[in-house]
């Protein structure tokens, strides 16, 4: 059978397939990025009307699109409703710029670690994948510097507020150093910011874009993090010069975005009621977050170092004493645990061992603790192999 060369390169997902792995009831996952569902709010259809089950605008709903560009415009991001494209969740986004940029061998610039399913989409279509170290606050500058001088990246991919999967929140100062380079070396920057909603210390900085003067731009955001994932409804703002080519993309991809979630996003977009159950979620989150980081000091302080993640869903622990934590995935399923090792975070994978990736919004508080300790339980036992 004669598949395309494309195919070759296809990976399956690691993160799918260990979801898959731990659906049984007695599994206490925290390998996700999955919501927490009792906080997934309550949803209205009486009022939704008929002519919403005909085909619709490639663009988006014109009423959503209006609401995503006011949101956006304040957060400091210069845009209009013509610019705003309702994708089928933000995932979508980054398909339709991979397909926009990559051909087999285009270089393009990425954090490291990034988010997993964007490297699956660009090494997909046969990206040449550049990394910039991660600091505390965003990337290593000088190496950021470094790489846009050696090469001619088609483009970056950023996720500054609270990154997935390091939880790193980009300070005032990167992110205007970072803006400033793109547009000195006029390299196209995508911004994803799913987690943005997701404060826990009402801290803020408006987005990279909006600092940019010269560079194309795509910004990503997605109400997969704040209201239900299920509605598979995300959103895309381009710089004017993309967005033509992106909405033929489009076009070609699906048609349309869902018009059933559009029309259940709208309902919620910039109401006092989405605005209540933000604080509610960022509440919700921050207790969570307390929990888990109590239980990791508990069972992790001699095995790993960590930051306190000050929004987002997820810890990255790093091992004291590094392992592949590939692994440990076999093991930590037969003790009834799930986790998403850290190495298919980065392009090369082999070259960066000792991370684990925890979600902390999903797993119940009253099992929490005895997840931790099998898993903790889990990773001496393989030091203990490795060190004999």
């Amino acid at each position: 059978m004669a598949f395309s060369e494309r195919v070759s390169r296809l990976k399956s997902s690691l993160i799918r397939e260990i979801l898959a792995a731990a659906q049984r009831p007695e599994v206490m996952s925290f390998a996700g990025g999955l919501p927490a569902e009792v906080m997934l709010p309550n949803v209205e259809w009486d009022e939704m009307p008929l002519s919403l089950g005909q085909y619709g605008m490639s663009e988006g709903e014109p009423a959503l699109r209006e609401a995503l560009a006011a949101q956006a415009r304040s957060l400091g991001v210069a845009c209009e409703a013509s610019q705003v494209l309702v994708v089928s969740g933000s995932q979508q986004t980054l398909d339709l710029a991979a397909k926009l940029y990559i051909d087999k061998g285009t270089e393009i610039l990425l954090e490291a670690p990034t988010y997993l399913a964007a490297l699956q989409i660009f090494q997909l279509f046969g990206a040449d994948c550049i990394t910039v170290p991660q600091e505390a606050d965003g990337p290593d500058l000088v190496a950021l510097r470094s790489r846009l001088e050696q090469h001619k990246p088609a483009f970056i991919y950023l996720i500054p507020t609270f990154q997935n999967p390091s939880a790193v929140r980009y300070s005032e100062a990167k992110r205007d150093a970072v803006a400033a380079l793109l547009d000195e070396f006029a390299v196209t920057l995508i911004e994803d910011e799913p987690y943005r909603e997701l404060t826990f210390d009402g801290g803020s900085a408006t987005p990279i874009v909006s600092r940019l003067n010269k560079a194309s731009w795509i910004y990503t955001g997605t109400v997969s993090k704040t209201l239900l994932p299920g509605l598979r409804v995300g959103y895309l703002i381009a710089s004017p010069d993309l967005f033509p080519h992106l909405l033929k993309l489009k076009q070609s991809a699906d048609l349309h975005t869902n018009r059933i979630g559009q029309w259940q996003a709208l309902q919620w977009i910039g109401s006092e009621k989405y605005q209540q159950h933000l604080g509610d979620l960022r509440d919700f989150y921050r207790a969570r977050r307390d929990a888990f980081q109590a239980a990791l000091q508990t069972h992790f302080s001699d095995l790993a170092d960590w930051n306190v993640p000050q929004g987002g869903l997820f810890f990255w622990l790093t091992l004291k004493q590094p392992l592949d934590t590939r692994t440990l995935l076999k093991d930590a399923l037969a003790a009834d645990v799930a986790f998403m090792p850290g190495e298919p975070f980065f392009p090369e994978p082999d070259q960066h061992h000792g991370h684990l990736r925890l979600n902390f919004s999903h797993i119940d508080p009253a099992r929490l603790g005895e997840g931790l300790k099998r898993l903790a339980a889990v990773v001496r036992q393989a030091q203990a192999v490795e060190a004999a």
